[in-house]
């Protein structure tokens, strides 16, 4: 007996491949006013949106003159340069990657950011060597969903001097990472997408 014509299968189809386009980002405020800054495409490099930057340093008052600052998971460099350029008399951008700290020290040429230090370091060694109330913001990006922050939370508050701040991102509410310190609350906080933004002020006693 003749069997039913099947139809014919569809053609098979390569599998799809995700690009990683050409990104940048741009600095909002300051004396870098809209200077571009690339993206490099590499895993796990997710720089804070415009407009979360934009509310950051509203919140941290938009000038920055005469403050020290750390970018802890610097990435792109989009909130140490943002800082740099508003002012601030030193920032240092921590950064493992070698690829991301070698974007980095081109954009510091680029600029001629005198104010701008380069450490290519692990973030946890980094934090846990700095001088105990030495800093005036510290910020903390790290690659979502990473153990990253709980590593570095308690240091990084530790270097932060009287009337200092650190600004956090994460896919948790900050107080997921347990209590505050005594004199340590959240000043602001605000949610984009899954990701969850605070700053975190320490009080002049």
């Amino acid at each position: 007996m003749p069997r039913p014509n099947k139809p014919d299968a569809p053609p098979s189809r390569p599998p799809v491949r995700l690009r990683h386009a050409p990104q940048q980002v741009r600095i909002i405020g300051g004396q870098w006013k809209r200077t571009p800054l690339p993206v490099a495409a590499i895993d796990g490099l997710r720089p804070t949106p415009d407009r979360v930057r934009e509310t950051v340093f509203n919140w941290l008052g938009q000038t920055l003159d005469g403050l020290s600052c750390i970018d802890l998971f610097a990435g792109t460099g989009a909130l140490g340069f943002e800082a740099a350029s508003r002012g601030a008399a030193r920032v240092v951008l921590v950064e493992q990657n070698s690829r991301a700290a070698a974007q980095l020290r081109a954009i510091k040429q680029k600029l001629s950011a005198e104010s701008v230090d380069i450490a290519e370091a692990d973030a946890v060694r980094f934090v846990r060597s700095r001088v105990t109330d030495s800093v005036d913001v510290v910020f903390l990006d790290p690659p979502f969903d990473s153990p990253l922050l709980a590593a570095v939370f308690a240091d990084a508050l530790r270097l932060v001097s009287p009337g200092g701040a650190v600004y956090v991102e994460s896919k948790e509410p900050v107080e997921s990472l347990g209590e505050l310190p005594e004199g340590w609350s959240v000043d602001r906080r605000g949610k984009a997408g899954l990701v969850h933004y605070h700053l975190l002020r320490r009080e002049i006693k």
